[in-house]
C-alpha cells in the first residue's frame, strides 16, 4: 500500500489528480509533489508538500532528500503537434530531457528500492504514441517510444533479480481534464483515471493502457497489420481534429 509517494509533475494534470486522490486516503502519510510550475494555492493539502525543480537541470542531487518514500510516480512531460520541419532543435533536446532522460535519471536514483525485496511502487506516464508511429507528434512519440522500451527492458532485469517490484507503464491517448493542449486542470474529469492508475500501481502491473478494449486494441491491430496505412489515417485524424 502506498504510504509516502513522490509525484514528479504533480502540480498539473494527471499528476495533480493522483496526488489529490491519494491525499483523500487515511492511510496516505505524505505526498511530495515536484514540478517546474508552482502548486497553485487552490490545490494545497496538509498531506502535500510541494517543491519546484526544472527537469532539464544537470544536477539531480535534489532528489536525494526523498529517503522516506515507498512509491514513485513520474507524470511530467509535454508535446507539441507540429510537422517535424517546423520543430526547433531546442524543442527536440528539451523533449528528450523532460519526457525520457529525466525519467531514467530519477528511476536510477531510486533503483535500489526497486531491486529490494520490500514493496516499492513505481509508475511512469508514457503514451500510446510510444506504441506506434505518430505523424505530427514525431518528436513526442519518439521520446515515449524510448521510454516504453526502457521500462520493458528494466522490468525483465527486475524479474531476474527476484524482486517483486516493477515499473508500471501507463500509456493513455488524449486525457481530458489536463492542460496538455492548453486547457485547464479539471480534477473531477480526471477522478476515474487517477483511481485506475493508483489501482494498477498498487497491483504492481507493468502495463496499463486506458480504453484498451474500447479503442486501442483495434488501433494497435491495424497498426501492426499495416503501419503505413495506419500512419496516414493518424495524420488525417490529427489534421481534422484541429487539436
Amino acid at each position: 500500500m502506498i504510504r509516502r509517494i513522490l509525484v514528479i509533475g504533480g502540480a498539473n494534470g494527471i499528476g495533480l489528480a493522483i496526488a489529490h486522490e491519494l491525499a483523500l486516503r487515511e492511510t496516505t502519510e505524505k505526498i511530495y509533489v515536484v514540478d517546474k510550475a508552482p502548486l497553485k494555492e487552490c490545490y494545497t493539502h496538509e498531506k502535500i508538500e510541494a517543491f519546484q525543480f526544472d527537469l532539464t537541470s544537470k544536477d539531480y542531487s535534489f532528489f536525494d532528500r526523498f529517503t522516506d518514500i515507498n512509491a514513485l510516480m513520474i507524470t511530467a512531460g509535454f508535446g507539441k503537434l507540429s510537422h517535424f520541419r517546423d520543430i526547433p532543435e531546442e524543442h527536440i533536446i528539451d523533449s528528450f530531457n523532460v519526457n525520457t532522460i529525466s525519467a531514467l535519471r530519477i528511476i536510477k536514483r531510486f533503483y535500489s528500492r526497486l531491486e529490494n525485496t520490500q514493496d516499492f511502487y513505481c509508475g511512469v506516464i508514457d503514451s500510446i504514441a510510444g506504441w506506434m508511429s505518430s505523424p505530427l507528434f514525431s518528436v513526442y512519440g519518439a521520446t515515449k517510444a524510448a521510454l516504453k522500451i526502457f521500462i520493458e527492458s528494466v522490468n525483465v532485469e527486475l524479474i531476474k533479480t527476484g524482486s517483486g517490484n516493477v515499473i508500471l507503464n501507463v500509456s493513455p491517448g488524449t486525457i481530458k481534464g489536463t492542460n496538455f493542449y492548453g486547457g485547464q486542470n479539471n480534477l473531477e474529469a480526471l477522478h476515474n483515471l487517477s483511481q485506475e492508475i493508483i489501482m494498477h500501481l498498487e497491483a504492481k502491473d507493468d502495463v496499463y493502457i486506458p480504453q484498451y478494449e474500447e479503442v486501442f486494441k483495434e488501433v494497435l491491430n491495424r497498426y501492426h497489420k499495416d503501419f503505413r496505412k495506419e500512419g496516414l489515417h493518424s495524420y488525417d485524424y490529427k489534421m481534422n481534429s484541429k487539436r
